[in-house]
C-alpha cells in the first residue's frame, strides 16, 4: 500500500523502513492550518524569547552571576526540547508530510528523552542554588563559585548525552514488523513500544523504572529544595518581602507542575491505556507550552533582564 513504505523481509515478517505518525489527524485540514499558525507563533516566540535571555546573560555583566548562569543554559536546553518535536509537528499540519524514516524516529526519541532529562536535572540545580540565595544568604558566594556552577552545568549535560545514548541502544534493540503507524505526534515510547514486534517486557520494564527514577528522584530533590525556601520565606520580617518572594516561588511552581504533571501522566504505568488524543494534549503541554512559558516566568518577569534588554534595545535604536 501508498501509506507503508517497507524494507526487505527478515524471517517470518518484514521490516519497516518508516513510520508514520497519525497524531492531529482527526481535525479537518482548515484546522490543521491554524493549529499550525498558532503553534509556529508560540514556537517563534519560545526560540526568540529563550534565544534573547541567553544573549542578554552573554553581554549583560549585571546578570553574569550563577542564578542566569543556569537560566541561560535552561533557555538552551528548551530551544532544543521544544524543537525536537515541534519541527516536525509543524512539517505535519503544513504540508502533512507524516512520513519519518526509522533512524531518524530514533534520533528524534533519543533527542526528546536526553534533553527532557537534562532539564529536569537542571531544575534541580536552579532550586538548590535558589535555596543557598534565600536559606544561606551570607554564605552564597562562597558556596556558588563559578567552578562550582560549571561543574554542575557540565553533569547537566553528561547525563543527558548519557540518556541519549542509552535511549539509542534501547531502541536498537526493537524490530518492527507489522503496523508502521504511531499513534502520536512525535516518537514517544509508548507506541514505539507497542508497535514493536519483539518480546518487550524486560526492556519495557528497565525503561520505564529508569524514566521513573529520572523524573521522581528530581522531583523530590526539587521539591525538598522549595519547601526548605517557603519555611525561609515565612521568617523573613516583611510582609512585603514574603509576598514577592511567595509570589516568585508560586510562579516557578506553577511551571514544575506543568513539567512534572505531564511527565507523569505521559510515562505513569498506566499511561499507555490513555486515548490518543489526551496523550497528545498532554504532549504539547510538555513540549510546547512549558517551553513557551519559562522564558516569562524565570527572566522576563525579572527587573534585571528587563532593564538590561531595554538598554540593549537602546543601544541598538541609537545606532540606526
Amino acid at each position: 500500500q501508498d501509506e507503508w513504505k517497507l524494507g526487505m523481509g527478515v524471517g517470518n515478517g518484514t521490516v519497516i523502513s518508516e513510520f508514520i505518525l497519525t497524531g492531529f489527524t482527526e481535525l479537518d485540514q482548515r484546522l490543521q492550518l491554524f493549529f499550525c499558525m498558532v503553534l509556529l507563533l508560540i514556537y517563534l516566540t519560545t526560540v526568540m524569547g529563550n534565544a534573547a535571555i541567553i544573549f542578554l546573560v552573554c553581554v549583560d555583566s549585571r546578570l553574569q552571576t550563577p542564578m542566569y548562569f543556569f537560566i541561560g543554559n535552561l533557555a538552551f536546553l528548551e530551544i532544543w526540547f521544544t524543537s525536537s518535536t515541534s519541527t516536525k509537528l509543524l512539517v505535519i499540519l503544513s504540508s502533512g508530510r507524516r512520513t519519518i524514516s526509522v533512524g531518524g524516529c530514533f534520533v528524534q526519541s533519543s533527542f526528546y528523552f536526553a534533553l527532557g532529562g537534562a532539564e529536569l536535572a537542571l531544575l534541580v540545580v536552579m532550586s538548590f542554588d535558589r535555596y543557598i540565595a534565600i536559606c544561606q544568604p551570607l554564605r552564597y558566594a562562597a558556596i556558588m563559585k563559578h567552578r562550582l556552577c560549571i561543574q554542575l552545568v557540565a553533569a547537566v549535560w553528561v547525563m543527558g548525552f548519557t540518556f541519549s545514548i542509552y535511549r539509542l541502544v534501547l531502541l536498537s534493540k526493537l524490530t518492527f514488523c507489522g503496523s508502521n503507524k504511531i499513534q502520536h505526534f512525535f516518537c514517544d515510547s509508548t507506541p514505539l513500544f507497542q508497535l514493536s514486534c519483539s518480546d518487550i517486557t524486560l526492556l519495557w520494564k528497565i525503561d520505564l523504572s529508569f524514566i521513573s527514577f529520572i523524573v521522581l528522584s528530581s522531583l523530590c530533590l526539587t521539591l525538598t529544595s522549595y519547601t526548605c525556601i517557603f519555611f525561609c520565606i515565612l521568617q523573613i520580617p516583611s510582609a512585603s518581602g514574603r509576598r514577592k518572594a511567595f509570589a516568585t516561588c508560586s510562579s516557578h511552581l506553577t511551571t514544575l507542575a506543568i513539567a512534572y504533571g505531564s511527565c507523569i501522566a505521559l510515562y505513569a504505568p498506566s499511561s499507555g491505556h490513555v486515548s490518543l488524543e489526551n496523550n497528545s494534549i498532554v504532549a504539547l503541554l510538555n513540549t510546547v507550552l512549558y517551553p513557551f512559558l519559562n522564558p516569562f516566568i524565570y527572566s522576563l518577569r525579572n527587573k534585571a533582564v528587563m532593564l538590561a534588554l531595554k538598554e540593549v534595545m537602546a543601544r541598538a535604536s541609537a545606532q540606526l
